[in-house]
């Protein structure tokens, strides 16, 4: 089987803090003197049986770790490490997540915020061979105004899909607030010409992803799993051609699916959906990008010819420039035309024997 960590592929669901490495955690919460929840630095943070899991736990988690990031040097380490990482494991492409009002308090305000990390998302570019571009969140726990002036401040600096701003999205908790009322934040980021990102269909079933597409006309929906549940809601998303942010270790971890196998990967590819695979939170959920590849090779049989198709759908399904994508899909061929090491293996000659030529 061919090194997934070779297959060049586009990361689309990354959360900013959630991206943070452990030994990074532990580096910033000695600094500041906070005591992190044991669970944080551990080897697998949401090991628990699926009935013991949930968003509540993930939440408490994740602010803890949020907590530690204080300062504009720990947030340009965060895109930088982020932007390694990725590039580590063949992503040519990292949209990252930020919601930056958690971060303004700390460097004078949420347009500083956005600054910073549009400005490291540029400087890890360059240092890491990989496109780091910018979606700007807003959050379902936080009034709708906040979300439209989150949505101006993404539109303001909105870029070319390099370091600059290239979606508006909507996360935290589905079962929170009102979905239509954010509709207005969408509405001013898409004439800006960002691509609306909301999350939906995890925690909540199918109706909530028609109740997304309905309200704030996305472009990808983050994970959107749960629309598996219905055929006529997945046929709609494949006529309107939304795409679908996958993250299968995060499913896990919240106790969405009992185990890999049932995360519905398959179905929605064979129903037509595109769809790109994403990490979501590695620090909280103990598993990065390649790990969702291996996921779908291992207990959904994907053969490499499909995980190089699920690659070119991230590719498609990003914001990179039309050359950019060409030039990836060419790489992703590439990858697909290398010779597979199990055919290789099996044609040497067995180890002892000579050849005789």
């Amino acid at each position: 089987m061919r090194d997934l960590a070779l297959l060049p592929k586009a990361h689309l669901h990354l959360h900013f803090t959630g991206s943070m490495r452990v030994p990074t955690l532990v580096d910033m919460a000695a600094a500041y003197g906070v005591r992190l929840p044991e669970a944080l630095v551990d080897n697998d943070p949401l090991r628990l049986p699926a009935t013991e899991r949930g968003w509540f736990r993930f939440q408490r988690l994740y602010d803890a770790a949020r907590a530690c990031v204080r300062s504009e040097a720990d947030m340009r380490r965060l895109v930088d490490e982020a932007a390694q990482d990725d590039a580590a494991e063949g992503s040519r492409r990292l949209e990252i997540q930020v919601d930056p009002t958690s971060y303004a308090p700390f460097v004078g305000g949420i347009t500083p915020a956005v600054e910073i990390v549009i400005d490291a998302a540029r400087q890890a570019s360059a240092a890491h061979g990989i496109e780091v571009a910018v979606i700007i969140a807003a959050s379902r726990m936080k009034h709708p105004l906040d979300a439209r002036t989150l949505a101006r401040l993404a539109a303001r600096h909105a870029g070319d899909g390099v370091g600059g701003v290239v979606g508006f999205g909507l996360s935290n908790d589905e079962r929170r607030g009102d979905t239509a009322q954010f509709a207005r934040a969408f509405e001013i980021a898409r004439r800006a010409g960002l691509a609306a990102v909301p999350h939906g269909g995890e925690l909540l079933g199918p109706d909530h992803v028609t109740e997304v597409v309905r309200a704030l006309s996305p472009d990808r929906i983050g994970h959107g799993v749960r629309a598996a549940e219905d055929e006529r809601v997945l046929a709609d998303l494949v006529e309107r051609d939304i795409a679908l942010e996958v993250n299968p270790g995060s499913n896990i971890g919240l106790g969405v699916y009992a185990e890999a196998a049932e995360v519905p990967l398959r179905t929605l590819v064979d129903a037509g959906a595109t769809v790109a695979l994403g990490a979501d939170d590695p620090l909280l959920f103990g598993s990065r990008l390649v790990d969702q590849y291996e996921i779908a090779r291992t207990a959904h049989g994907f053969t490499d010819a499909e995980l190089a198709a699920l690659a070119a759908s991230s590719i498609r399904a990003s914001r990179a420039s039309e050359s950019t994508k060409a030039r990836l899909l060419t790489e992703v061929d590439a990858w697909l035309r290398s010779p597979d090491p199990a055919d290789v293996a099996a044609m040497a000659p067995e180890r002892g024997t000579v050849t005789i030529g």
